[in-house]
């Protein structure tokens, strides 16, 4: 998708962990988490406007990302060029806040169990988690 037809907050959304600026201990000690994969989940926390999505996408893009080195994804190829645009079959994105309901909770935990297509992880964006019913959750 082209960067000048998104809205703007999307258009100037960083694309690798270098275009990030204010965060640099942050991302310091992410990365040294990521490479070797040390953990099986990040949470993310803070107010709204942090980039708290925006750092979820940038950890899946490095992690599943074939030409990724120690610091950073290439942000160039199919699978960065999939994750940007929200189209990577093996990075889910799950708006809690609308899918807050027990049955598409299961839905997903069943999905949890099925391996990734294309990548070695599988990995799920869980946007608005405390939105969750108290039995989802």
């Amino acid at each position: 998708m082209d960067r000048h037809r998104l809205p703007l907050a999307r258009s100037l959304r960083p694309l690798s962990f270098s275009q990030i600026h204010g965060h640099q201990q942050l991302i310091k000690a992410l990365v040294k988490t990521l490479s070797p994969l040390k953990h099986h989940a990040y949470l993310l926390v803070g107010e709204r406007g942090l980039g708290k999505t925006t750092i979820g996408r940038l950890i899946a893009q490095m992690l599943l990302c074939p030409e990724s080195d120690e610091k950073d994804s290439c942000g160039q190829c199919s699978v960065c060029q999939q994750i940007q645009q929200n189209r990577h079959p093996d990075v889910l994105e799950v708006d809690a806040a609308s899918h807050s309901k027990v049955e598409e909770t299961r839905e997903i935990i069943s999905q949890c169990a099925l391996a990734p297509l294309h990548s070695q992880y599988k990995i799920y964006l869980i946007d608005e988690v405390h939105m969750l019913s108290t039995h989802s959750f």
